[in-house]
């Protein structure tokens, strides 16, 4: 995704489970951890059991309500599976027989055995001593809950109190990790079907004021229900602190994201003090590939990765029934999404290439390479990017550009090189963790970096996408390449014809 990944197509394929236990004894905490995959929003979503709640409870004590959470791996059925991908099972694995765009089925068959992953419990988890936690630290968070209970202007829900407690845990960690509630899961694994989301308000500077200024807030959106108002300030987007500078597009863009991703901002009334509010981008809406023709040349605008833009990509092309001679992918303002899509996408125009390296924790670096037939191959190409392309997007751009497939145009990209696991904890939550880092094919880092384009364009952005023509315009085949779709008795394959 998500991606969440960050991320939507329909889900043909099923998730993998990971299991999380932690059970009690009076000295020590017994936790369990068995993975079945890493890759997370920008890779895979994984499934833990629902979690179980405790019963027992001590009736004086001020902390009655509070109780032991497991997560029993013991309980998990074998057929629970709820529609979601296994991306790990997905990334040595291509696409089925009867996927409407390969010319001919992938060698490869999707598979389920678990001994491809190390499931031992590591020796320094396997128990872990209460001692491990101050005393005084668990008296202070139980004096805490029960100071809010008590003391607090209004009264506060126990749930809403935990909720935002690990919440907070989560998002100390760094700025992508969080506790997802109902909404913002559900949204989550939207994504995967063409979802990216916004916090439901606009902005419009103001140079009387000096400030960014709110200037609509949607009804029941996210900012609504967290008591943003018309005429409040704008003065940071997560670590991003705004003044004058920043155009539209820019706080545009940073409110936008991952649908079910969180953003923290900053705001005040005028004359108030600043204060900082977590808003979840749950005002989603579904994203389009667009494809269009100029001069010969496709223009596909792909504004995330989901599970099917592989599939609406080379639509796209079946739909503009003409020649193309070549193609131009403008990927601005592309958050990013499931990695193996972008995979999957560089795999229509390199074969037997290495598209990206990741690494987790615990295990050896892992290299995820292109799959398929390569059906775009002969076509060229040049990438146009702004410095909010992020995460998948710039695994693509930069493979592209190392196997020097691809003219990589525009500016510096965002920089985004981490993967998330979004790993369910019930129908209704889970937890988006960080779990790795990836790189470029190299071992080059994308991290705080970002992907340095072949060429820097100038001026107004809105003039990029001709300037990025001119350049496609000067590789361009002199003849074309025409893309139909086959007939129904023909499994439904597309084929490609040159066109003189």
């Amino acid at each position: 995704m998500p991606p969440i990944y960050f991320t939507r197509s329909s889900v043909s394929k099923r998730f993998g489970k990971r299991a999380i236990k932690v059970s009690t004894a009076p000295n020590f905490f017994r936790c369990a951890l068995t993975t079945l995959g890493f890759f997370g929003l920008s890779a895979v979503l994984i499934h833990a059991q629902a979690a179980e709640v405790s019963t027992n409870r001590t009736s004086d004590s001020p902390t009655a309500s509070l109780q032991l959470i497991s997560l029993n791996a013991d309980n998990i059925a074998a057929n629970d599976m709820d529609g979601l991908a296994d991306v790990a099972d997905m990334l040595d694995a291509a696409d089925e027989a009867d996927d409407s765009i390969d010319s001919v089925a992938d060698a490869s068959a999707l598979t389920d055995d678990p001994s491809e992953f190390d499931t031992s419990i590591p020796p320094e988890v396997a128990q872990v001593s209460l001692n491990a936690i101050s005393p005084e630290t668990l008296k202070t968070f139980v004096a805490v809950v029960d100071l809010v209970r008590r003391e607090y202007v209004d009264t506060v829900n126990d749930e809403e109190l935990f909720n935002n407690a690990m919440s907070g845990m989560l998002t100390k960690l760094d700025s992508h990790a969080e506790f997802l509630d109902a909404d913002a899961y559900e949204n989550l694994r939207a994504f995967t079907e063409g979802d990216v989301g916004d916090v439901g308000i606009k902005v419009t500077y103001q140079p009387e004021a000096g400030y960014w200024v709110v200037t609509e807030v949607m009804n029941d959106s996210p900012a609504d229900r967290k008591g943003i108002d018309v005429g409040d300030y704008l003065h940071q987007v997560g670590d991003f602190k705004l003044s004058g500078d920043e155009d539209s597009n820019d706080i545009e863009q940073l409110l936008t994201g991952i649908a079910g991703t969180q953003v923290d901002i900053v705001t005040s009334t005028a004359g108030r003090r600043k204060h900082t509010t977590t808003l979840q981008r749950n005002n989603s809406h579904p994203q389009i590939v667009e494809t269009k023709l100029v001069n010969g040349m496709a223009i596909i605008k792909l504004p995330a990765f989901q599970n099917n833009s592989r599939e609406k990509l080379l639509d796209g092309l079946i739909n503009l029934n003409a020649p193309v001679s070549g193609i131009l992918l403008d990927m601005r303002d592309n958050p990013g999404g499931v990695l193996t899509s972008a995979v999957s996408v560089a795999s229509l125009f390199m074969s037997d290439t290495d598209v990206v390296q990741v690494q987790a924790r615990q295990n050896e670096s892992r290299i995820l390479p292109t799959h398929g037939d390569a059906i775009l191959k002969s076509l060229p190409i040049v990438v146009l990017q702004n410095r909010y392309s992020a995460s998948a997007a710039e695994v693509l751009a930069s493979s592209l550009q190392a196997q020097k497939r691809a003219l990589i145009v525009g500016e510096v990209s965002y920089g985004k090189g981490s993967v998330q696991s979004v790993i369910p904890l019930n129908d209704e939550q889970a937890v988006k963790l960080t779990v790795a880092h990836y790189m470029t094919a190299s071992g080059k880092k994308i991290d705080g970096i970002g992907v340095k384009p072949n060429v820097t364009l100038s001026g107004s952005e809105s003039t990029w996408e001709q300037q990025a023509l001119d350049l496609l315009q000067k590789r361009a085949l002199d003849s074309g390449i025409r893309f139909v779709r086959k007939s129904v008795k023909e499994d439904k394959m597309i084929d490609s014809k040159a066109i003189k």
